[in-house]
C-alpha cells in the first residue's frame, strides 16, 4: 500500500457521496473510520534465534552467474524494533527455510502482494493487452495501488489471493478482509514461499515469468518524502542496500510493502528479494512517529548480518 499516514475523512465521504462505497484495496484512508483486523504474532526485539522448518525443495534454480551470488546464508540475526518483528531465508538449492523463532506470526501483506497480483493475471491471460501490461509494469515498479486493484478486479477479486494461497503452499496466510489485497495476512516464512513461487515460473508461468522478475528488477524511487505519493510510492530500498554491489547486478528481484496505518498507529513494512540462490523476507510494525526509514534500515540490517563472509 501507498497511502502513507491515514486520516478520517468523514467530511470527504460526505462531498463525496457515494465514490467510497466500493471496498477498494488503496482506500487505506478509512483506517480511522473503521477497527482494522489485527496482524497476529507478538513482537520480537533483540536478538532473534534462528529456527529451521523444513520446506518443499525449489524447483530447478536459475544456475548462479559468479560464486559470490550464493550471498546470503542462514545465521543469528539481532534484530531491535519497537514493535513487531519477523524474518525468513529461504535456501532454493535445498529448500530449507530458516529464520526467527516467530517466522509463522503474520503481518499485512501491503504492496508486496502485487507480485502475485500480476503474476496470477499474466499467467492467466492468452495475450494481455498494451494498456494491462502498462498497469502490471507500474504495479511493480512504482507500486501504482490504481494498476494493482484493476488486477485484481479482472482476476476475480478474493478468487485471486485464495489462487495464491493453493498454488505457492502457502499454509500461514490468510484473507483478513475480504475484498481488500493489502489486509492480506502472511508469515515471514509464506512470504519466502511467495517469491520463489514467482522465481520458479509457477505464478506467472513459463511465458511471464522473466517478465515480471525483469520489473522486480527493476523497482524505483527511494523512502523520500518527493518519491511517496497518495497512491504510488518509490520502493527500491531495503534489502537490496544491504547486499553487495556485485550481487546486485547480477539480478535481484524485490518487491515491498509499506502503510502507515491510523488504526493502530503503525506502520506496516515488508520488504521481499528474489535471487537466483535465495529468497529473503523481512516483516514489521512499529509506531508512525518512527517514520519509514526505519523499518527500510531495519530490513538492510537484517540482510547485512546474512551476507556470506
Amino acid at each position: 500500500m501507498r497511502l502513507r499516514v491515514a486520516v478520517i475523512i468523514t467530511a470527504i465521504a460526505v462531498v463525496l457521496g457515494g465514490a467510497l462505497l466500493a471496498p477498494t484495496a488503496y482506500s487505506r484512508l478509512n483506517d480511522n473510520d473503521h477497527d482494522a483486523p489485527a496482524a497476529s504474532g507478538a513482537g520480537a526485539g533483540g536478538a532473534a534465534p534462528v529456527t529451521t522448518v523444513p520446506a518443499t525443495p525449489s524447483a530447478s534454480p536459475t544456475p548462479s552467474a559468479a560464486p559470490d551470488s550464493s550471498a546470503l546464508a542462514a545465521g543469528p540475526v539481532k534484530m531491535s524494533v519497537d514493535g513487531f518483528s519477523a524474518w525468513a531465508l529461504l535456501d532454493r538449492s535445498t529448500g530449507k527455510i530458516t529464520g526467527s523463532a516467530n517466522l509463522t506470526a503474520t503481518n499485512s501483506t501491503e504492496s508486496m502482494i502485487k507480485i502475485w497480483l500480476v503474476s496470477d493475471y499474466l499467467r492467466r491471460t492468452a495475450q494481455p493487452s498494451a494498456a494491462r501490461l502498462a498497469q502490471a509494469s507500474t504495479a511493480i515498479r512504482d507500486s501504482d495501488d490504481n494498476a494493482a486493484q484493476a488486477l485484481y478486479e479482472a482476476g476475480g477479486g478474493d478468487a485471486v489471493v485464495q489462487r495464491m494461497i493453493s498454488t505457492c503452499g502457502l499454509t500461514d496466510t490468510s484473507i483478513a478482509r475480504p475484498g481488500w489485497w493489502s489486509y492480506t495476512q502472511m508469515s515471514a516464512r509464506d512470504a519466502v514461499r511467495l517469491g520463489d513461487c514467482v522465481k520458479n515460473g509457477t505464478a506467472a508461468g513459463p511465458k511471464w515469468t522473466a517478465w515480471v522478475l525483469k520489473e522486480m528488477s527493476q523497482v524505483r524511487g527511494t523512502t523520500a518524502a518527493e518519491d511517496q505519493h497518495e497512491t504510488s510510492g518509490g520502493g527500491r530500498w531495503g534489502i537490496i542496500d544491504g547486499l553487495p554491489d556485485a550481487v546486485v547486478k547480477q539480478g535481484v528481484g524485490i518487491k515491498n510493502g509499506w502503510t502507515a496505518i491510523g488504526a493502530d498507529n503503525n506502520w506496516h513494512v515488508n520488504c521481499l528479494a528474489v535471487a537466483d540462490d535465495w529468497v529473503l523476507a523481512v516483516m514489521m510494525r512499529y509506531p508512525i512517529d518512527l517514520g519509514l526509514n526505519y523499518g527500510a534500515n531495519v530490513c538492510k540490517s537484517v540482510t547485512q548480518q546474512l551476507v556470506r563472509r
